[in-house]
């Protein structure tokens, strides 16, 4: 069955509701205006809602017309990111230094598209919970929102996430069963020597010739410390120190991420930081210091949701337009604090060639609006199979 022809008679109207959000962006824990404009189009089609969880979080809660049966949770994130849009489209930012360059306006847009249809229909036993949520970039608002206790709020059998991935056709889905996305954290590498005139480095201990030494040393991280079969991303992307041209700097800091699939793996690379930054630091005549912080956890769809996702999205594009031998992605996502609770599954749905280039966070990123109808008959179709009237 393709697009729900409902859904698809409200496509200017989610477009609307699309640029609206766009024009409007705001970023973690500040999604006042969003939230208010969801919970308004919630109430509106008669929908049950709660707000405050991690701040600015929306829950709509929806029955079905079939009787008593599961719940699930849709979840949609409403955050955009610290960046200057420079589109000139007419819906472009008018929130100077933010904008939605990662698409989460199409995201709540095909959400709310989704529940506008299951309240006119309800055409489902049991119970969706619209689940809007604040601050999945860098913030962790998924993280917020179940240690505010969204599960004990609002159970959930079984939690459904999406996201637009630019570079991938139109009109097509992709899932990974498993791993899908990485755990993402983070390092801060101090290194602190003794400063001195640039016109005698013998006086001093330069911190630059031993934080050089370092970002090389790191590399071996993935290619010595760790198994060859296991997936990890070192990622060393700044480097902060000195204030003017003659002076060799007393300290230096490095920042970067590490990302990989698996405790172990996590473990692993943190120990050997720490040893080669205490090497190379006492091989210089310096002290080090590591900061390492466990981020976003990884993305683990279970097999089964996986498979029923699938299943889902074949319904509305056909099973040849359904990619399931996707691999991973070393990219992370805060859905994974959820999926830490629940099984589901978080899919990809294809947002063509992306407007400015095919990447997300891009200043001139643009959710591509031929897709709403898309990701909103998914949602429904994926609500109205779940929780059928005897389905297994």
């Amino acid at each position: 069955m393709p697009i729900i022809n409902r859904i698809a008679e409200f496509h200017n109207e989610l477009t609307e509701w699309r640029r609206h959000i766009h024009a409007h962006p705001e970023t973690a824990f500040e999604e006042h205006q969003t939230a208010a404009f969801v919970a308004e189009k919630l109430t509106g089609f008669g929908i049950e809602i709660d707000r405050g969880l991690a701040q600015t979080g929306v829950v709509g809660t929806l029955k079905g017309n079939h009787g008593d049966g599961p719940a699930i949770g849709l979840r949609a994130d409403m955050d955009a990111l610290d960046i200057e849009e420079t589109a000139t489209h007419d819906h472009a930012s008018t929130n100077p230094g933010k904008m939605h360059a990662c698409g989460h306006d199409g995201h709540t847009t095909m959400l709310l598209g989704a529940a506008k249809y299951l309240a006119e229909t309800r055409n489902f036993a049991g119970t969706v919970h619209f689940i809007f949520q604040p601050a999945e970039e860098f913030a962790g608002g998924g993280r917020e929102m179940v240690k505010d206790g969204l599960f004990e709020k609002f159970p959930c059998e079984t939690v459904w996430g999406m996201h637009n991935f630019p570079g991938q056709d139109v009109g097509t889905f992709a899932v990974c069963p498993g791993p899908a996305m990485a755990a993402a954290d983070t390092i801060d590498i101090t290194l602190k020597g003794k400063g001195t005139h640039a016109a005698f480095p013998h006086q001093g201990t330069d911190v630059m010739v031993a934080a050089s030494q370092l970002v090389t040393a790191l590399q071996t991280v993935s290619s010595r410390s760790m198994d060859p079969m296991e997936s990890v991303v070192l990622s060393i992307t700044q480097i902060h120190a000195g204030e003017t041209y003659n002076i060799i700097p007393e300290e230096i800091t490095l920042k970067g991420t590490v990302r990989s699939f698996k405790t172990e793996v996590q473990d692993i690379a943190e120990t050997a930081i720490r040893q080669l930054t205490d090497g190379v630091a006492a091989a210089f005549g310096m002290t080090g210091e590591v900061t390492y912080m466990r981020g976003y956890p990884a993305t683990v769809n279970t097999v089964t949701e996986s498979d029923y996702a699938a299943r889902v999205a074949a319904d509305i594009v056909g099973q040849e337009n359904v990619l399931t031998d996707l691999p991973p992605k070393m990219g992370a996502e805060d859905f994974s604090f959820m999926l830490n609770e629940n099984p589901g599954c978080y899919i990809w749905v294809g947002n063509g060639p992306g407007e400015g280039g095919c990447y997300l966070h891009n200043p001139q990123y643009d959710f591509n609006d031929e897709v709403l109808p898309i990701g909103a008959s998914y949602w429904a179709r994926l609500a109205e199979m779940r929780l059928a009237k005897g389905a297994a």
